[in-house]
């Protein structure tokens, strides 16, 4: 600044009367705390949260994740498919942050390839395997060892996931073997790359009977439940949660919100049992 601007600025300051110069001090810090704050805000509006979910869980996460970014502002992106085939993304370097599986063998499969946070595996959830058919079908059977599944198929087929690679056709083919009937129609299933894809196949009656699990079922007017399958037929259903290697920040805090009280309530609202 010259001389001259320097003498006019220390004249203006000695006439601006005090009172006036402490509002413009206010001012600024006001204008200064809401910058802060705006900026605060955008930030948590920029954080994006990606959720990797079994399929079976897209309406319940939707419902989830949407309550939570009302209320922290935070985004969740959810991607839902057959558990090995998320699993498969995320070991190809898919971007993802929270990896929800239908099964242990999945999440087995990225943590052994340490693609995993440390410490962050639980089991969240559990489920029930049902089989089901159309729901104008008058198919009546009841599940038990040498029942007779394939009778009931005549000359049709029995939709499930793919024993060999989805969660819900592991869960089928171990009942199938238990009950003594898996050879009886092996050879005569859908297989199916999500259970999802499975239900649909029933829905539209282009099959007479599916398994899938029994919070699918219940989302689709177009099926009913035939029997449930006895839980020692099987392996127990459980689907762990675990965060990736490279989660973002946010994405513990939205663990710990799935696993608390509105989770737990959502949950069961939408038929899943809720593991201690």
């Amino acid at each position: 600044m010259t001389d001259s601007g320097t003498i006019y600025f220390m004249a203006y300051n000695q006439l601006l009367p005090a009172y006036k110069r402490r509002s413009l001090a206010f001012v600024a810090a006001f204008l200064w705390l809401l910058l802060c704050a705006l900026s605060a805000t955008s930030a948590a509006s920029a954080a994006t949260i990606t959720v990797y979910g079994a399929v079976s869980l897209t309406e319940v996460l939707q419902d989830l994740a949407d309550r939570y970014t009302k209320a922290t502002g935070v985004a969740v992106k959810l991607s839902f498919a057959a558990s090995s085939s998320l699993a498969r993304q995320i070991d190809a370097g898919s971007r993802a942050d929270v990896f929800l599986a239908a099964d242990q063998e999945w999440m087995d499969y990225l943590e052994q390839r340490n693609l995993l946070r440390a410490g962050s595996r639980h089991n969240l959830l559990g489920n029930r395997l049902v089989l089901v058919a159309p729901a104008d079908s008058a198919i009546t059977l009841k599940i038990g060892p040498k029942f007779p599944l394939r009778a009931a198929l005549g000359k049709e087929r029995l939709a499930t996931g793919d024993p060999d690679m989805v969660p819900v056709g592991r869960y089928a083919r171990s009942a199938l073997l238990s009950l003594g009937v898996w050879n009886e129609v092996a050879d005569r299933l859908v297989r199916a790359e999500n259970v999802r894809s499975a239900l649909t196949f029933v829905a539209r009656g282009e099959v007479p009977l599916g398994i899938v699990y029994a919070t699918d079922a219940r989302v689709d007017l177009k099926v009913r439940i035939v029997d449930v399958f006895p839980v020692w037929s099987h392996p127990p259903i459980t689907y762990p949660i675990a965060l990736t290697r490279d989660a973002v920040p946010e994405a513990a805090a939205f663990v710990s919100y799935l696993r608390g009280q509105e989770g737990r309530a959502a949950f069961e609202k939408f038929g899943f049992l809720v593991l201690p």
